[in-house]
């Protein structure tokens, strides 16, 4: 009965430890543990983790009309974001292959574009130029990676090549 009580008492203080731990303590602790994650497939599944809870800071600074917090959120998330690409682009060249990590990454950098989105919506003027800058970053992290996960093939890239040359049909305009 006693192992019991002290099993209980243990559950309880990790309880009230996890209660009282801070939005930010957790973005700094899963930050310090990205910044370690040397495996490249680990890091972009890490970053899934990451990217939410500073996607969840930059709505709470969105609801406290700050935007300057958000903007630096954001742009921290756009680094690791481009961080997390380049080194599964090291480790694993080959994303159509070896999708591990990439697809992760680009469904999470697509989810960030929405909310980066949202944003631009009710941010104040002056505030949105860099918000605009970091909403264009991910969008062509976004397009990079799926053009590593989905490449174009030689046949489609001839059909491709042979629909921009072929002339318009007569009395046609372009």
């Amino acid at each position: 009965m006693a192992l019991w009580g002290a099993r209980l008492l243990g559950l309880s203080l990790a309880a009230v430890v996890c209660l009282d731990a801070t939005p930010a303590d957790d973005v700094s602790q899963l930050q310090a543990r990205f910044d370690r994650e040397s495996n490249s497939v680990r890091k972009a599944k890490l970053l899934e983790k990451l990217g939410d809870a500073q996607l969840e800071e930059t709505r709470r600074a969105s609801r406290a009309n700050d935007y300057t917090t958000l903007g630096l959120v954001m742009e921290k998330y756009r680094d690791n974001a481009r961080a997390a690409v380049d080194a599964l682009k090291k480790d694993h060249p080959d994303a159509e292959r070896h999708t591990g990590g990439y697809k992760q990454l680009q469904i999470h950098i697509h989810k960030a574009i929405r909310d980066v989105d949202e944003i631009l919506v009710i941010a104040p003027e002056e505030y949105r130029p860099p918000v605009e800058i970091v909403r264009r970053d991910l969008a062509a992290l976004d397009d990079e990676l799926l053009n590593l996960l989905f490449p174009l093939r030689p046949e489609r890239k001839k059909l491709k090549e042979k629909k921009d040359t072929v002339p318009p049909a007569p009395g046609l305009s372009p």
